[in-house]
Formats: C-alpha cells, sequence, structure tokens
C-alpha cells in the first residue's frame, strides 16, 4: 500500500458544534497526497453523529480515544497513520483550501524542518465584535497568530506556532518521544505550553521551525471565551503550565519564586499605569494573575506537595 505524503489530524471533545466545519474542510482540499483523523477524544456529545454523516468519504477515518488529554489525542493520531507529515487542526478551526498543500511543500522542500504552523484568522460569533478591553497580544490567546506575509524560521519559541494550525515531521516527534500528557488541555483545564516546548526542543536538537503564511486556517471564537472571566483562567493555567516546562528544563529552585514575584509587580504595576486605557489595563492585569498562578505551582514543587504536575 503506497504511503500518504501527510495525515491531518482532528483531535476533538465536545465541540459538535463546530466539528462538521473543520472535517469539510479538510475534505475540500485542493492536494492529493493525504488523509484525514478524526479522534473522538471521549466526547459526550453529537461527536460520533457528526463524523459518521461524512464517514463515506474515503479520505477519513474516525477513532475513539478514552483517555482524556489533548496530548493524549495527539499521540494516538500519530500512531493511527504511517504518514511521514502530520498536520493537526483545532476541532474548532476551518483550514483553507491550499492548507495541506503548503505544508507538505514545506517540508518536502527542507529536511531539517521539524514543526510548521501558519497564520490564523479569528471567525467572530454573529454580530459580535472585538470588545474595547482585548488587545492584540490578547487576541492570541483566542487563537490569532500573524507574523506578516513572509515565511519565517523561528528562533524564538514565544514566537511557536499555534497549536490550531500546527504540523510536525513524525521522526523528529518519534525522537522525542510524543507529546508530553502532561501538558495540553485535559478536560475543561487550560493547560498550555506543549507547542512552546515543542520549539525548545526541536531548536536545541538542531531542527528548524518556520511560520507559512499561505498555510491559512480561521479559528472560530466561542461567546464564552468573548469574558473577562475566561482570559484570567486562561492565564492562571498559562503560569501553571510555564512551571511544568521550567521543570522539564530543569529550571526549578528558590529563583522561579523570584522571578514570578517579579512579573506579579510588573503587571499590576502597568495595569495600574494604563488605567485609562481598557485594552492595556486588562492585558496586564490577566497577565499578573497568571502569575499567581504560576507562584502557587512553584511553592507546591518547592514543598513536596504532589499536584497536577504528576498526574498522568
Amino acid at each position: 500500500m503506497l504511503q500518504l505524503q501527510i495525515a491531518a489530524i482532528i483531535c476533538t471533545h465536545n465541540r459538535d458544534r463546530y466539528l462538521g466545519a473543520a472535517i469539510d474542510s479538510l475534505l475540500k482540499q485542493d492536494y492529493e497526497d493525504y488523509e484525514v483523523v478524526v479522534i473522538n477524544n471521549a466526547s459526550s456529545d453529537r461527536t460520533g453523529e457528526v463524523v459518521q454523516a461524512r464517514l463515506a468519504h474515503p479520505r477519513l477515518k474516525y477513532v475513539y480515544e478514552s483517555v482524556l488529554g489533548l496530548s493524549v489525542a495527539r499521540n494516538r493520531g500519530a500512531k493511527e497513520t504511517t504518514a511521514p507529515i502530520l498536520a493537526y487542526l483545532d476541532d474548532d478551526a476551518e483550514a483553507s483550501p491550499q492548507w495541506l498543500r503548503i505544508i507538505a511543500t514545506a517540508f518536502q522542500d527542507n529536511k531539517r524542518l521539524a514543526i510548521a504552523g501558519g497564520k490564523v484568522t479569528l471567525i467572530w460569533p454573529g454580530e459580535v465584535s472585538p470588545p474595547n478591553w482585548l488587545s492584540t497580544d490578547m487576541a492570541g490567546g483566542l487563537g490569532a497568530y500573524d507574523l506578516g506575509e513572509e515565511i519565517v524560521y523561528i528562533d524564538n519559541p514565544q514566537l511557536t506556532p499555534r497549536g490550531l494550525n500546527y504540523s510536525i515531521r513524525r521522526s523528529f516527534l518519534e525522537e522525542i518521544g510524543g507529546f508530553d500528557p502532561n501538558l495540553g488541555r485535559v478536560g475543561k483545564n487550560l493547560l498550555s505550553n506543549e507547542e512552546l516546548y515543542m520549539t525548545e526542543l526541536a531548536i536545541a536538537k538542531g531542527w528548524q521551525v518556520a511560520y507559512l503564511p499561505q498555510a491559512l486556517a480561521a479559528h472560530n471564537v466561542a461567546p464564552e471565551r468573548l469574558k473577562p472571566s475566561w482570559f484570567l483562567r486562561r492565564s492562571w493555567w498559562q503560569g501553571i503550565s510555564e512551571c511544568y516546562r521550567e521543570e522539564l528544563a530543569g529550571k526549578t529552585g528558590i529563583g522561579q519564586l523570584n522571578r514570578g514575584s517579579e512579573r506579579l509587580l510588573r503587571g499590576l504595576y502597568k495595569s495600574l499605569k494604563y488605567s485609562r486605557e481598557p485594552a492595556l489595563r486588562f492585558d496586564n492585569f490577566v497577565y499578573a494573575y497568571g502569575q499567581i498562578g504560576y507562584l502557587g505551582a512553584v511553592c507546591q514543587n518547592l514543598l513536596g506537595i504532589s499536584g497536577w504536575s504528576k498526574k498522568k
């Protein structure tokens, strides 16, 4: 059997509202050498029905994964295909028709390319427009990602591609042992940083990471994410994720308390400084709030308390 060049993988958990459009966008690619794999990650909604309605398509494969967790689902998706290139699209995103072609060509042309991701635009719900407290940086928390119109090779992990529009070479993924199940969302928690950590590993091992502007995807903004409370909760989990990433990198210790405290004070200071500018004020307040989550995780580790980071 001829090996396909690339697999488009959707890992989904209770997103039947958007899933159909995500799958349809992948079944309409202007490329031939690919398959689509949908991993149902312990969903309890109509996910199965949405996929079954499209399962007659010869490119589509459907798999149920009972162990909850985005990284678990991504690793399962990799196991369900033999394609050398894995392209992950979120279940609430829609790929442009050229998405897979651009990604596959980039990996074919550059054998040192380990990770690539494309530009991400936002689809706002209904007649909703961005609130005045939403800064450009915070829109990145909704998935927006734009480094310009030219290909960029990334050497700063903070600029790493968004997980909702993300591709990786199988040989690199196998080299590092897959996605770390302690990073990435599990149910309703908002653990993150798995893509940033992967970029750090790739650069350290001499691989390349690229931004591909023409590999465009659009991300649906769920109405519940347009509330200040969602951003505060996301930032809290971002702080916890950062603590675990430092643990993986061997950067734990009392210095974490100093770093976290400095960032907390800096965020609060800037929030007061920009009190007359709603977007900048809230942006910095959210940043400061995330440092509380970070410091809490640091204290757990320093005290030897078994916490979130030890649970598989």
